[in-house]
């Protein structure tokens, strides 16, 4: 059962060797013990730093925050340069086990320098315990190993693609109807051994499902039978931000395909390491894996 969480985020801002400490609070909820249902943009924020900067998301791990500089600005994140569009507008996320301190640094074309720290609060995850997963899912055998490390690869190669397109900015969708069986960050414990984390949201429902694009984007990959995740779909938001969509039955579009939000991409299924058919959707800025829910408004069916 998750704890409530509430937002709070703290900023350092120094100009020309002067100082200035802001601080913003939010109470509402970032997640409850209703798994996701409360896991909204109720609990967005959005933070204005005079005209300097401005930042939208949830301020905890998991989050991906939309930002707003000015055209031609340099922007790093804990030391690493990160891409801005020719409007100013950018991007960042952090991962399931993001530090909790980051240092965000913006120079101006005319070489000021404001320096920000960013503050997360700390997630508590779900345990979730599956049984009745395949001894040949749990133990791949050599040639089933072989074949999980080319799939990785492939996933890897379409999440590199990186475009400078904005649709990230949209108000995210729900990508299928269904019950929520499973949230972002969860240990699971698969036949009473502990798994990697849960990186996604889970949609339970029957078997061919409708699953539509969440926001604009590019197909990036559609391979019907991963071993692991089953038919796998990828789809580009651009900037680095990225839909992915396992366990599916089917795929309706193919790599380089242009979708819009709403558009029927998919069907779901059980393909791949699954116990039954559900959707099971992830995102990513780079490297990092954002938790879908952050993104989305409350659901209410």
């Amino acid at each position: 059962m998750q704890k409530m969480i509430s937002a709070i985020f703290v900023v350092s801002l120094a100009i020309c060797g002067q100082s200035l400490a802001v601080e913003n609070l939010d109470t509402k909820n970032l997640a409850t013990e209703n798994q996701v249902n409360n896991v909204s943009n109720q609990s967005t924020l959005v933070t204005h730093f005079s005209e300097q900067l401005s930042l939208t998301g949830a301020l905890t791990q998991g989050a991906l925050l939309r930002g707003q500089a000015k055209s031609g600005d340099v922007i790093t994140l804990n030391g690493r340069v990160i891409k801005v569009a020719k409007n100013g507008e950018f991007v960042i996320g952090f991962g399931r086990d993001a530090k909790l301190r980051h240092h965000l640094v913006v120079i101006s074309t005319d070489k000021k320098t404001v320096k920000f720290t960013i503050s997360l609060l700390k997630r508590d995850y779900k345990i979730q315990r599956v049984n009745g997963i395949s001894k040949k899912i749990t133990h791949p055998n050599a040639k089933n190993v072989a074949r999980s490390r080319l799939d990785a690869k492939q996933v890897r190669a379409a999440r590199a693609i990186f475009t400078e397109q904005l649709h990230f900015k949209q108000q995210f969708i729900w990508p299928a109807k269904g019950i929520i069986s499973g949230v972002y960050g969860s240990q699971r414990y698969y036949n009473g051994k502990p798994g990697r984390p849960h990186y996604g949201v889970d949609m339970a429902g029957p078997r061919g499902t409708d699953v539509v694009a969440p926001a604009d984007g590019i197909v990036r990959l559609f391979v019907p039978d991963m071993f692991y995740s089953g038919g796998t779909l990828i789809i580009d938001h651009g900037m680095g931000v990225s839909s992915t969509f396992l366990h599916l039955s089917s795929g309706l579009v193919k790599a380089g395909d242009v979708v819009k939000k709403g558009q029927l991409i998919a069907k779901t299924g059980t393909t791949g390491r699954s116990t039954g058919p559900h959707l099971d959707w992830r995102m990513n800025w780079l490297n990092q894996r954002i938790d879908p829910a952050l993104l989305l408004p409350v659901r209410t069916k």
